[in-house]
C-alpha cells in the first residue's frame, strides 16, 4: 500500500515538472565542497545553520541576524576569502542578501549568490527558507529515491 502511494507522488511531481532533484544535489554537493575549504556562508539565524550542517556543511557559518549588515560584512571580508550568501528566498531574505553583498562589495570582497539564486529557482514553489531545505531534501530522496 505504501509502495503505491509513493508511485503515485512521484508520478504527480513528474508530471508537474517541478523538481529536479539531481540539480540541487549538485548544487549542495558544491556547497559542501566550498564549505569543506573553508568558505563562510552567511545565513539568517541558527536554524538555517542547524538544516545546512544535517545536509553535511563542515565550515563557518555566519548568522546575519546577529548584527548589523555593515558589521558583518566588513568581519567576513577580513576573516574569509570566499563568501557564500544563503539567505531565505522570501522579500526579507531578499533585501538580506542584497544588503549585505552591497557591503561586501564595498569592502572588497566578491560574494558568492550563484547558489542561492539556483537553490531558489529550484525550489521556490516548494519551500521560502534555507531551514526547511534539509527536510526538502529528504523528502524528494524518498519521492525519487536511487
Amino acid at each position: 500500500m505504501k509502495g503505491s502511494v509513493r508511485d503515485r507522488e512521484r508520478e504527480e511531481c513528474k508530471e508537474k515538472g517541478t523538481y529536479d532533484l539531481e540539480a540541487l544535489e549538485e548544487l549542495l554537493a558544491a556547497l559542501v565542497e566550498a564549505s569543506g575549504q573553508g568558505a563562510a556562508t552567511i545565513v539568517e539565524g541558527r536554524r538555517d545553520e542547524l538544516a545546512l550542517r544535517a545536509l553535511g556543511l563542515t565550515g563557518p557559518v555566519i548568522m546575519a541576524s546577529r548584527r548589523s549588515a555593515l558589521d558583518l560584512a566588513e568581519d567576513a571580508a577580513r576573516s574569509y576569502r570566499e563568501i557564500i550568501l544563503l539567505t531565505d528566498w522570501d522579500r526579507k531574505g531578499d533585501e538580506m542578501a542584497r544588503t549585505i553583498e552591497q557591503h561586501l562589495w564595498s569592502v572588497g570582497s566578491r560574494p558568492d549568490g550563484e547558489i542561492r539564486s539556483r537553490i531558489k529557482k529550484l525550489v521556490r514553489k516548494e519551500i521560502k527558507d534555507v531551514e526547511s531545505l534539509h527536510r526538502y531534501m529528504e523528502r524528494m530522496r524518498y519521492l525519487y529515491g536511487p
